[in-house]
């Protein structure tokens, strides 16, 4: 798998033609700045040599942390669960217990790497996150709150945010959290989860993945509670 591919774009907005570097693999174990290149965005970052517009170059990227153990693989758009790339997995067999994800855009993509690094399980945090964004819809008063992300865990104070956009203007709300209600989540993943976490390859794990996981958790305890009353 190449790491980098050069191209020649034509500015949208002068007609003229600029190189391009397109970094397809970033292995950030051995070029620590390429972290926060990736995070701030300018390692997407083209500009025309001729009028100096600039854009942010949307395209596949696998970023990879050895150090943390994750990789994490931007697909724009990607709307599958599962990765079956034969290439890409038969590069990386030999790789053991890695956190392995897919995303499809650029704020889960800096999520997922804000997440790992922070040594937390990203399926609990979408847990979490499913949990505080339905609390945000009703003291808002609105239907659903579907767009967030998680942008600060402090252990110390026993605190994590997350940032929702609410309403038609999007506009940034931030909700906090105490870390017991992620502490729920990890012990519901643990108990639902088990099969997704041995799957193999790239998996895309988001809100559509914890209301699925929510659903049969509350579906478990309805059964429980069915069979106790039963006993009686």
């Amino acid at each position: 798998m190449g790491n980098v591919i050069k191209k020649s774009i034509v500015c949208p907005k002068c007609n003229e033609s600029t190189g391009a570097v397109l970094h397809t693999s970033i292995n950030v174990t051995n070029k620590r700045d390429f972290r926060e290149k990736a995070m701030n965005e300018s390692l997407f970052r083209w500009t025309c040599s001729s009028c100096g517009y600039s854009a942010r170059l949307t395209y596949p990227v696998l970023y990879n942390d050895m150090k943390n153990r994750f990789m994490v693989y931007l697909i724009p758009k990607v709307d599958h669960f599962q990765l079956a790339d034969k290439a890409l997995e038969e590069e990386f067999k030999t790789l053991k217990h890695i956190d392995k994800r897919i995303v499809p855009d650029f704020n889960t993509f800096k999520e997922k790497i804000f997440i790992f690094e922070s040594g937390l399980d990203d399926m609990a945090v979408e847990l979490t996150k499913l949990a505080i964004s339905e609390a945000v819809a009703k003291k808002h008063k609105l239907p659903k709150v579907t767009e967030g992300y998680l942008s600060m865990y402090d252990s110390e104070s026993n605190t994590m945010g997350f940032t929702f956009f609410i309403g038609e203007e999007k506009t940034p709300y931030v909700q906090s959290a105490r870390l017991e209600i992620y502490g729920k989540s990890v012990s519901v993943v643990n108990e639902l989860a088990v099969k997704d976490k041995k799957l193999k390859g790239f998996i895309r794990i988001d809100r559509e993945w914890a209301e699925n996981v929510l659903y049969r958790y509350k579906r478990s305890r309805q059964v429980a509670k069915l069979n106790r009353l039963n006993e009686e």
